[in-house]
């Protein structure tokens, strides 16, 4: 008998998986598809690579003469999808062959199919029953498809990364940062793109200053954005490489499926119940209704990101093993890899707002650091929001090339319930791009330095 039996290999699946056996745990993984899930073969890793290739290739075309780079004919310069999805391929089998490695090295038993839950403590799988002490269901989730009768038109994510022939019009569904980072990845190798938002907002859970920023940056690379346009069939709207939506007609040659995600979740002969979005519901501890059960990741609906579902398998292997912790999803970062790149963590300002905060907001921007001027990258700021009784940071909001990195210092702020004092009194090397958290700092407690 197994103590763990995790359904799904992705994220938050394998490095529980990892940490369950690095504690002792006889663990095993059920996967039907590819080991590491879509984030590793067809979704976080392979669009970062991509995005990547879009941002030399813009750098190249934009900034070799400012650098003082001569000889570039802009005019033989093109993009090579291919060769970019080559490269990718290359990073994604080197990652997927590394977690496969560690599952071994911790003697997780891999196997492979599809999971049917029995009961609390048994798994049926190719016609085999496997016993276990505890479940845990890290199945993900997946964009609701768009049904059309023109194949090939609409491509889901793992489809997308493949080597083909791009056509010039794109369409692109959806409100999430996926859906943003494609627009840009597309129009920045030179495809005409549109976004087609099923609301009247983008990134959900970001606060309104980095929805307001990214807005700002599609209208300028001029990617077409349509509110209220929710896309669930191209019938009776495509014709003849036209899409009539939201009163407009909008060239399109492909569609692709960036839609809010849903949950996958298993087969199951026990009821394991599920919130009002039919993600599975679970506890403070990730536990469902039924002892035993655990769900992580995107499947429980509680963020799509996949650090956050990895921090969430962790918290239930030492749940497991008796270690009580909090697990506070405030304190966990939200990245988006638009172009340029924006993070958050801890409470949005309406958030802020509703609290009842007498608050303080303390910017600097990019534009006035030493190290962002010589890289040339003069867009953003950093963004500090602060309780003006005692100086805690209750929020940090960043856009710059590096804010998904950046961000991380402001996890260590947030984790130790540090003050804007703190941030100005902490050294920061001079000339980096990490000093606009010491000029925050400043501007928090008095005045910023370079302001």
């Amino acid at each position: 008998m197994y103590d763990l039996v995790i359904i799904g290999s992705g994220p938050a699946g394998y490095v529980a998986a990892i940490r369950a056996g690095q504690l002792g745990l006889k663990t095993a993984i059920i996967e039907k598809n590819l080991i590491g899930g879509m984030c590793l073969n067809w979704g976080c890793i392979p669009s970062k690579a991509i995005m990547e290739s879009a941002k030399l290739y813009q750098r190249i075309l934009k900034d070799s003469s400012r650098f003082g780079i001569d000889g570039v004919d802009k005019n033989a310069i093109a993009f090579n999808w291919s060769k970019a999805i080559k490269r990718s391929d290359g990073i994604v089998k080197k990652l997927t062959t590394g977690v496969s490695f560690l599952l071994k090295k911790n003697a997780i038993d891999v196997i492979e199919g599809e999971a049917k839950i029995i009961t609390a403590n048994s798994i049926s799988v190719n016609n085999r029953i496997v016993e276990c002490k505890n479940i845990m269901i890290a199945t993900g989730s997946k964009s609701p498809a768009i049904s059309s009768k023109i194949e090939g038109l609409v491509i889901e994510a793992i489809e997308l990364f493949k080597e083909r022939e791009l056509p010039e019009n794109f369409v692109i569904t959806g409100e999430t940062p996926v859906a943003v980072e494609l627009a840009q990845v597309f129009s920045m190798i030179g495809k005409k793109v549109t976004l087609l938002v099923p609301g009247k907002s983008i990134l959900p859970y970001a606060d309104n200053y980095v929805v307001e920023q990214i807005l700002s940056i599609l209208k300028k690379e001029r990617i077409k954005v349509i509110f209220d346009a929710a896309l669930v069939t191209t019938d009776g709207i495509y014709s003849d490489g036209k899409l009539k939506i939201g009163g407009e007609e909008i060239a399109c040659d492909i569609i692709l499926n960036g839609s809010r995600r849903k949950a996958i979740v298993p087969q199951s002969e026990i009821d394991i119940a599920k919130d009002e979005n039919d993600y599975i519901a679970v506890d403070e501890n990730m536990q469902t209704n039924v002892p035993g059960i655990f769900a992580v990741g995107d499947v429980n609906g509680l963020s799509y990101y996949a650090h956050i579902g990895s921090a969430e398998g962790m918290h239930v292997v030492n749940f497991i093993k008796g270690i009580k912790q909090k697990f506070e999803l405030k304190k966990y970062p939200m990245n988006m890899y638009t172009m340029p790149e924006a993070a958050q963590i801890g409470l949005t300002e309406d958030e802020i707002v509703a609290a009842g905060y007498d608050y303080k907001v303390s910017d600097f921007p990019m534009s006035a650091n030493g190290k962002a001027l010589t890289e040339g990258n003069l867009e953003g700021s950093v963004r500090i929001l602060s309780d003006k009784k005692y100086g805690e940071v209750l929020g940090v909001q960043i856009i710059a090339p590096h804010a998904t990195d950046m961000i991380a210092e402001a996890s260590a702020y947030m984790e130790m319930e540090a003050t804007v004092y703190d941030i100005a009194q902490t050294v920061h090397a001079h000339p980096t791009v990490s000093e606009v958290f010491m000029e925050a700092g400043f501007e928090a407690v008095d005045k910023a330095i370079h302001k």
